[in-house]
């Protein structure tokens, strides 16, 4: 670090005074007299034909000023499938679907006459199980199927109910069963779940007499809102202003375009006027797309010393009543289905199914603490049937430079980093002996471990645009369109910048706030992509800005620009006996008589990601992103055999990162996502009635990790650079929670002496496991 000026230092965050003071502000901290409000009316039904909707009684409330319903908003909307109405008409898809919208003076007048609106419907078979869906006999969620839209990211299966298929084929699976000597096959299940972020959706839209829409919302995919509003409406998306604010957590919720098509559609219904449409708590969890549920069936074959030689895997995703990104999990998921691991032989059939469950969208990890949990529990069962230690076999099959993914994409140490090195620096830390099951006075003691790799699955064309300011005084801004969610990226960024003028990180501020008219492009803040595109665009941006600061300094000394070094807030040269602050640099140099050379400083840069190949939907072949960030996890858990409780004591994580920039933020990502990976693991999913409704869309009933649940949280991190990032980072902001339910799970099943396969894991579903109860499926909890 001593050769450093900003990278590898814990550097105060540039918002912490801002949010730790209160002052931050977020996009329902924003009021104006003139303003709006406006509530959603949702569907009481699963699956229902939708008959009428009477507002009479809604519009006769004092302060109302529009109700606008399905009948009066016929668009359709969706990213990348166009399936879902702005306003249910003909037919609601899931309870809690918006149905109409009432816009008032006071935002309690709208909820008073929101709860008079009345739906009549017309109850039709509920669909609540993807592998139910996937029947021929199943009820059909969408017959429309075949007249909607879509985009090359997705290939919906019309006269069905799949909104896509997704099909990874590699090798000759079949011809390679005869030759293993164990086989094991494993069904697993999870429902869908919340993201629980701290701030709910909330939206601010106008829209003025020449066309132009201005809209505020707390979202993680502001440039992708113009686009979606002229899909929708029909405005030019030129014309259409997306500012974002501080954003209080997001963990990929907050990246579909689902709120802002309402909140246009409320202010068209007023004239224009400003209208704010935030949700509740429990419409964030009834309404807005959530985590995605799987029930899946895999089959794994190894020889005697544990090589793994085939698998098949069917994953059968419960995409809920709309498709949104639950499409794009499901093919993030099929692309990294074998985990970090070379499988030869492999067959992997995705489907993202239609349920009369809430539509789904990403969630931290997209796709892959889903397909670890499935590849995990796997081989924790072959280990078992060979009679190995399971880390020795995640060894002997740990994914190398040189091998291939199950797309087919060719592996270099830059892309891959160094899987057997976390295993073994996991095996230390967590002082792995094999599967053995200690007792610790009457309970049991017992670990269990997963190996996790992420890629982005990022379009080819994915981009970000940096700019950089020099100002009169020395300090220098960046300006980006990444959004802060919370993850502290902007810090980062501000140390990259530093790094580049030589300089410390104290000396350059970031804008925090995004407004697409006014900043450069940023693709989406997910994916774990804001340190590689928006680093990569901040880096070039300083590069630039010191060049140019460089000529104009050479001016001034009468010496080449490369003579010339910038750094500690200072234009330096061999050749000539002064330096120069660069802020006295920043709009050129003037001479003592008053004349000036050189010109105005501002860095330009820009990014697009490279080597992604889209996965082609007939061969299964692809590069899905430009490198995996791979990571060990493991966790201790002590169970309780007679009352089938338990609690994890530690969790460990290994993760080749890169590059640690800021050191204090990465372990923060790392253990945030571990907490939220058991948190989800452990009691965290929706319960729904027999007639598709969530029962439990309260926090008060949906147990997420609270203060005192936590075990010891243990990280370590390994850096195995990928060249294509800023001093060879990975993204990590994910991985921390991937392989947390796979180790939870394995842990478990090693305590209990039986197969964990389902979550959320209550002790209730171990005490199912063991007999207790009834004998119906565990699943089905």
């Amino acid at each position: 670090m001593a050769d450093t000026k900003a990278i590898g230092r814990s550097i105060p965050r540039k918002d912490a005074a801002e949010k730790v003071g209160g002052f931050g502000r977020y996009t329902d901290d924003f009021h104006h007299p003139d303003m709006l409000h406006a509530v959603l009316v949702i569907s009481p039904y699963a699956h229902a034909r939708l008959l009428s909707v009477d507002t009479s009684k809604a519009l006769a409330v004092l302060g109302v000023r529009a109700v606008v319903t399905g009948q009066d908003c016929r668009r359709m909307t969706g990213s990348p499938l166009e399936d879902r109405p702005v306003l249910a008409f003909g037919r609601v898809r899931y309870a809690g679907e918006p149905v109409a919208i009432v816009v008032a003076e006071q935002l309690h007048q709208a909820e008073a006459a929101a709860a008079l609106v009345e739906i009549h419907c017309e109850p039709l078979p509920v669909v609540q199980s993807p592998r139910e869906s996937f029947s021929d006999s199943a009820p059909r969620i969408h017959p429309e199927l075949g007249t909607y839209h879509y985009g090359e990211q997705v290939r919906p299966i019309p006269g069905s109910n799949i909104a896509t298929y997704i099909r990874v084929h590699k090798g000759e699976p079949q011809a390679m069963w005869s030759g293993c000597a164990a086989v094991v096959e494993c069904d697993i299940s999870f429902p869908q779940a919340h993201h629980a972020p701290m701030e709910t959706h909330c939206t601010i839209a106008e829209i003025f007499p020449g066309g132009k829409v201005h809209l505020m919302t707390a979202t993680q995919s502001p440039y992708s809102v113009p686009e979606i509003i002229e899909a929708t409406f029909g405005y030019r998306a030129s014309d259409v202003r997306v500012s974002t604010p501080l954003v209080g957590g997001g963990f990929g919720g907050k990246s579909s375009v689902f709120i802002e098509p309402l909140a246009v559609a409320a202010s068209e219904a007023v004239g224009g006027r400003r209208v704010k449409l935030r949700c509740s708590r429990e419409q964030d969890m009834l309404t807005l797309p959530g985590h995605i549920g799987l029930e899946a069936n895999i089959k794994l074959g190894a020889t005697r010393d544990g090589r793994l030689v085939a698998a098949e895997i069917t994953y059968w995703f419960d995409g809920g009543g709309y498709s949104d990104r639950g499409v794009i999990v499901t093919l993030a998921a099929a692309q990294d289905c074998t985990g970090p691991y070379r499988v030869d032989h492999l067959h992997c059939d995705a489907y993202c199914m239609y349920t009369n469950h809430p539509p789904t969208t990403s969630f931290r990890g997209f796709g892959h603490p889903e397909q670890t949990f499935v590849i995990e529990r796997a081989l924790d069962e072959l280990a078992l049937k060979l009679d190995l230690d399971p880390l020795e076999l995640r060894q002997h099959n740990a994914i190398l430079p040189g091998d291939t993914t199950p797309t087919q994409a060719r592996l270099t140490r830059s892309s891959i980093g160094d899987v057997p090195g976390c295993f073994t620096r996991l095996q230390e830390l967590l002082d792995w002996r094999g599967p053995v099951v200690k007792t610790r006075g009457s309970n049991l003691v017992a670990k269990g471990i997963a190996g996790v790799w992420k890629t982005s699955s990022t379009p080819p064309d994915a981009s970000s645009g940096a700019v950089v300011y020099v100002h009169r005084d020395g300090r220098v801004t960046l300006l980006t369109g990444l959004v802060e969610i919370g993850q502290g990226t902007k810090t980062a960024l501000t140390q990259m910048v530093a790094e580049v003028f030589q300089m410390s990180a104290a000396y350059v501020d970031v804008v925090f706030e995004v407004n697409t008219t006014e900043q450069p492009e940023h693709w989406k803040t997910v994916a774990s992509r804001g340190s590689l595109l928006a680093g990569n665009a901040a880096v070039r941006a300083a590069e630039d800005a010191v060049a140019q600061l460089a000529r104009n300094a050479a001016l001034a000394m009468g010496c080449r620009p490369e003579d010339v070094q910038i750094r500690d807030g200072m234009a330096v040269s061999s050749h000539a006996q002064r330096a120069i602050p660069i802020g006295a640099l920043s709009h050129g140099f003037t001479f003592p008589d008053g004349h000036v050379v050189g010109s105005y400083v501002v860095g330009r840069g820009t990014y697009t990601i490279e080597g992604v190949i889209p996965i082609d939907f007939d061969t299964g072949q692809g590069v899905p992103g430009p490198e995996w960030t791979v990571a060990a996890q493991g966790v201790e858990v002590e169970y309780n055999p007679r009352d089938f409780t338990y609690r994890v004591t530690r969790a460990v994580t290994v993760v080749d990162c890169g590059k640690v920039i800021h050191p204090q933020l990465a372990l923060g990502q790392i253990k945030g996502g571990m907490s939220m990976g058991l948190s989800l693991a452990s009691r965290e999913g929706y319960v729904y009635r027999t007639d598709g409704v969530i029962a439990n869309p309260q926090f008060r009933v949906y147990p997420i990790h609270r203060y005192g649940d936590h075990p010891a949280y243990e990280v370590d991190f390994l850096e195995t650079p990928h060249r294509q990032a800023p001093w060879g980072l990975r993204g990590l902001g994910e991985h921390g929670l991937i392989g947390m339910p796979a180790a939870l799970a394995n842990a478990l099943s090693n305590a209990t002496g039986g197969a964990v396969n389902h979550m959320p894991m209550t002790s209730e579903l171990l005490w199912r496991l063991r007999g207790g109860g009834m004998s119906h499926d565990p699943s089905g909890l």
